[in-house]
């Protein structure tokens, strides 16, 4: 994967078999297509995250969580993910609208799950949408942790040994 900066302009347009006034016209330049194309991915990894969420015992909030922890993890193994997501979305897009496009679609999930959670009493009584920003934040710095590291299967263990404790540290006992 070349990434944002080594695909120009006309390559993509050659290869979409489409001009490049279509290309300007629909999305305005590479930049606006390189940030449709994120939210796409998002939304994709949003609605993976939704199903397993619901897939297994949805009263054990712990059990759910980490599922999709899992799954965000798995979603950041694809080449795809790690160089749009990850890598070139915060450099190509600055971060703002990085982090907007991103929070378009998982962090609305995040705070609604820990605003069902504190409603049904099965959490502490914090604070969802705040919490989600923080939850976000270490899921992202988590997944950039496994990409980056030497050992990807070892980071990914130590990541998942503390995403446990951290997310049974919510639940009311």
């Amino acid at each position: 994967m070349h990434g944002f900066a080594g695909v120009g302009t006309e390559t993509l347009v050659r290869k979409a078999g489409v001009s490049r006034g279509a290309l300007y016209h629909q999305f305005g330049d590479k930049t606006g297509l390189f940030a449709d194309v994120l939210a796409e991915i998002e939304s994709e990894v949003a609605r993976n995250l939704a199903a397993v969420m619901l897939a297994g015992d949805q009263n054990d909030f712990v059990a759910a969580m980490m599922r999709a922890v899992d799954t965000w993890l798995d979603a950041c193994e694809s080449p795809q993910v790690q160089r749009i997501v990850l890598i070139d979305g915060p450099s190509v897009l600055g971060w703002a609208r990085w982090r907007e496009i991103c929070q378009l679609h998982i962090l609305g999930l995040i705070e609604a799950v820990l605003a069902k959670g504190v409603a049904d009493g099965k959490l502490h009584p914090l604070p969802a949408k705040p919490l989600a920003h923080i939850l976000l934040a270490i899921a992202d710095e988590a997944a950039l942790y496994v990409h980056t590291g030497r050992d990807r299967i070892a980071a990914r263990t130590e990541v998942v040994q503390i995403f446990e404790p951290l997310i049974r540290a919510l639940v009311k006992p």
